[in-house]
């Protein structure tokens, strides 16, 4: 009972369908068969005068026995298809049409890389997967903090944390699921702080001995659209370098020196890209850097070897997001211009991106009352120092209308598929 057969066994509930559908077929194939009354041989011209015998106006028979082929069939088909959804993706039957649809239209959606980290990287990709199911998301992996951080020194793996964040942004699955995998621990020695994602990764890539692997496959329970890549397989940290020549290492450290920062830089240097990677940016229509911390979520990604010369290389449409609010001890009093400069003096100079996205749109008298106690600011929108850089800025309103100050990830996604668009136009 292999194969085609388990279609027959009793309980499946496809039986009636397929048999109705086969009778669909047959009427439908007998009304053209009287329509065009020709017979080829003397069997057939018996076979077609005995259904015949009894019909007075041919013409009309045939095209009623056709349409309700095309009923019984249909009906059949529809029944059929819908028993199986029923058992596979129960959720989905109502708006099976819809569902379809989209699914196809995302497929044919454009090829997006999107570079990055942290809540910014998640903000642009809850927008973005609304247009395409074509998305590579490389991640950064030098985060040190938190769970994370624990779980990679206690492990010996990759910290999770912007991975799995990453991944739930590009989910497209049940709200409760999303909240399980963000779920954090406060409570149970050893497990107080950590994100149930994490453990969840961490046990995977345990499972399978491979952090990439494990990542793979927790995008397959995820119901992932798209692909979610680190930047590279390697164990690296950060170091930062401040303008008065001290030096730090360890990402979760850099912003607490209160330092203004000079470079940035990979321990060790010589990182390698996942070749997946290359082939994501070779091939995108679009890619993407930030929005996101500027040196230790953005930059740390251009560090790995061959990143930058498969962007330059690279005949996307090429665009830097930039922050809407300065973060303290790592961009502090930095106008877009400066965090432009920024990314391209840890690239030599290169021309990673051709545009810059910047948010124009002002906050509210508490927003700024409320960031500014903790000494955050907006991001001066310098477009002219911009343009001096050889970029072109692009300005645009896109601000949550929530109470956080962060970038509305449908204003987002729409202002920078509309930039593809025009610049195809």
């Amino acid at each position: 009972m292999k194969g085609g057969y388990r279609w027959l066994i009793p309980g499946m509930g496809v039986k009636r369908w397929i048999a109705l559908t086969t009778l669909g077929i047959l009427l439908f194939t007998l009304g053209i068969i009287i329509w065009d009354f020709q017979a080829s041989s003397p069997a057939e011209a018996k076979l077609l005068r005995f259904i015949t015998q009894y019909i007075s106006n041919t013409t009309a028979a045939a095209i009623l026995l056709a349409v309700i082929g095309i009923g019984l069939g249909g009906l059949g088909i529809r029944n059929l298809i819908r028993s199986i959804i029923e058992v596979v993706s129960p959720d989905e039957v109502d708006d099976l049409a819809e569902v379809v649809y989209r699914k196809r239209s995302l497929e044919r959606g454009p090829r997006i890389v999107v570079i990055g980290g942290g809540t910014g990287l998640s903000t642009l990709l809850r927008g973005l997967k609304a247009y395409s199911s074509n998305i590579t998301a490389i991640v950064t992996v030098a985060d040190d903090g938190g769970s994370s951080g624990r779980i990679r020194q206690e492990l010996g793996i990759l910290p999770p944390g912007d991975v799995r964040n990453t991944l739930v942004a590009l989910a497209d699955t049940e709200p409760l699921m999303e909240q399980l995998f963000q779920y954090r621990f406060s409570w149970g020695e050893g497990l107080s702080g950590h994100s149930f994602g994490n453990l969840f990764i961490a046990a995977m890539t345990d499972i399978t001995g491979d952090f990439e692997t494990a990542i793979k496959q927790f995008g397959k329970v995820l119901a992932v659209r798209g692909m979610v890549l680190p930047s590279t397989l390697t164990t690296v940290k950060l170091k930062a370098k401040y303008t008065d020549g001290s030096e730090v290492i360890g990402e979760s450290k850099i912003p607490q020196a209160q330092k203004k920062i000079d470079t940035i830089s990979l321990v060790p240097r010589n990182a390698e890209p996942l070749p997946e990677a290359l082939e994501a940016i070779e091939s995108a229509d679009l890619i993407v850097l930030g929005p996101g911390s500027l040196y230790t979520s953005v930059i740390p990604n251009l560090l790995v070897n061959k990143i930058c010369q498969s962007l330059v290389a690279s005949t996307a449409f090429k665009v830097y997001v930039c922050n809407v609010m300065t973060q303290p001890g790592e961009t502090d009093q930095m106008s877009s211009a400066d965090h432009v400069e920024a990314i391209l003096n840890h690239v030599n100079g290169q021309r990673i991106f051709d545009y810059v996205l910047i948010n124009n749109q002002r906050l509210t008298a508490a927003q700024s009352r409320k960031y500014s106690s903790d000494n955050a600011y907006p991001v001066k929108a310098d477009a002219n120092q911009v343009k001096k850089l050889g970029m072109t800025p692009i300005m645009a309103p896109l601000l949550d209308q929530g109470d956080l100050v962060r970038h509305d990830s449908q204003a987002l996604a729409k202002a920078l598929i509309k930039l593809v668009a025009d610049s195809k136009s």
